[in-house]
């Protein structure tokens, strides 16, 4: 039990520190706007992995695999959403080249709504849906007893919160602030670039 509890530590830490939508989100919002939003987003993102994690405990794999327009709906669903906050980052990096540095980079509200843009992301993220249908379902079958299960979606659940805190508060210290005021324009066109990129590849893998 204790070796199926450091495998799913150690799986799901390579996951959260492979760079996707959810670390880009963090770390554009801590870097552009406060620790305090940032960590709006992150509580989002969790519960978005608790969603994942809920249904993959319940068996996702299968619902994926029998029900294939939910598959389809989910990834356009996302890939749509994941493209639209590539275009308001690629927007806000355009006027900030026009000289309008002083308008915000994405229509990032504070407070719940931070919460709710991590939710979203982290639910549209294409790697949260092949890894929860998928990788991670692999090590919840049928012989995992109900214990384990809830052993497991805890794990999950605190080690996705300490990582993107770690990443919140890095990228909120004030020198990567300072480098972010002389490179705005470049990060949020990288970054924008991404998202849509990610959301284009989440619909034409479908």
């Amino acid at each position: 039990m204790l070796m199926l509890f450091l495998t799913v530590a150690l799986v799901h830490i390579v996951a959260l520190m492979s760079p996707g939508p959810d670390f880009f989100f963090v770390s554009q919002t801590a870097i552009s706007r406060s620790r305090k939003e940032a960590m709006m987003g992150v509580l989002g993102i969790t519960m978005g992995v608790m969603v994942w994690a809920a249904l993959a405990l319940l068996g996702l794999n299968l619902i994926l695999t029998k029900m294939a327009w939910l598959h389809n709906i989910i990834m356009v669903g996302g890939g749509l959403y994941l493209c639209w906050m590539g275009y308001q980052m690629l927007r806000g990096a355009l006027k900030k080249e026009k000289g309008t540095a002083q308008e915000p980079r994405v229509e990032l509200a504070t407070g719940g709504r931070s919460f709710v843009k991590g939710l979203l992301t982290n639910l549209a993220n294409p790697k949260a849906i092949i890894y929860f249908g998928s990788v991670f379902s692999l090590f919840v079958g049928d012989s995992v007893g109900a214990g384990a299960r809830w052993g497991i979606f805890v794990l999950i659940v605190v080690e996705t919160f300490a990582w993107f805190t770690l990443v919140a508060s890095l990228f909120a210290l004030p020198t990567m602030r300072r480098g972010y005021q002389r490179l705005a324009k470049w990060i949020d066109g990288i970054a924008g670039a991404l998202f849509a990129g990610f959301g284009i590849h989440l619909i034409i893998s479908r």
